[in-house]
């Protein structure tokens, strides 16, 4: 699914797009011309006629408990990712807890069903490669949209590569993982139904994605304390700065 959607986003690459508006160039978004029309035909024909109707009928007809139990099953499966990616990080003790939340509930939990492991105090602690690269010091690289997979960056689709096709293949078949892939995908636009209004009044909606998207990447990647960006003083400031060291 992932290399399928690299192949399509490297043809519309090829083909190029649009000149971007100089007052809309973003250095974190090279590829802005591409990426544009490739988000507005994910919203405005695959999320409007095909993912959104049926993240709502999901909603409507899967009753709660099912749709927990779901959840619960489908981030069982990928325990043994996050144990693998926190040990990369040098996060041992995290790794430890993600070992032993999937014994738990992969045993009294069912297969995943009941989350047992949260109920005893193993709280979940949930890695990918796309962080792991990070920690090991690579930089985002240019951001990406591709048709259906949305937002990402060079980082995270390498990162996704690993975490999608690389270790769950040691532990898990293709249906299996499809069908994880396919619960993840409509629980989260169903999570996404109440806060639509958000985008729909932006000014820019992809601008919008953007940048919700990369500060929740590194909001991730420091593990929800990132540091506060540099500003930069004004000669003056750095004068007074100087004047009441000198005091």
């Amino acid at each position: 699914m992932i290399i399928t959607l690299i192949v399509v986003w490297g043809f519309l690459l090829l083909t190029g797009c649009a000149q971007v508006p100089p007052e809309k160039e973003d250095a974190r978004d090279p590829l802005q011309s591409i990426n544009r029309p490739i988000y507005d035909f994910n919203m405005d024909v695959l999320d409007a006629y095909l993912l959104r109707p049926v993240a709502v009928g999901y909603g409507k007809i899967t009753p709660q408990p099912v749709r927990n139990g779901l959840v619960n099953a489908t981030n069982n499966l990928d325990a043994p990712i996050d144990a693998t990616n926190s040990l990369l990080q040098g996060k041992v003790s995290n790794s430890g807890v993600n070992v032993a939340r999937f014994l738990v509930n992969s045993t009294v939990g069912l297969f995943g069903i009941f989350d047992v492991a949260s109920e005893i105090g193993l709280v979940e602690e949930t890695e990918d490669f796309g962080q792991t690269l990070g920690v090991w010091g690579a930089g985002n690289g240019a951001f990406l949209m591709f048709p259906a997979y949305g937002p990402s960056t060079v980082r995270n689709m390498s990162g996704d590569m690993v975490d999608a096709f690389v270790l769950p293949s040691l532990t898990l078949g293709t249906p299996v993982t499809i069908g994880k892939w396919v619960i993840k995908v409509l629980e989260a636009r169903a999570s996404l139904i109440p806060q639509e209004a958000l985008l729909n009044e932006s000014l820019d909606p992809y601008l919008f994605v953007k940048d919700v998207y990369l500060q929740r990447q590194l909001y991730k990647l420091y593990d929800g304390n990132p540091p506060l960006p540099k500003v930069e003083k004004t000669e003056e400031q750095t004068a007074n700065d100087d004047f009441f060291e000198n005091l």
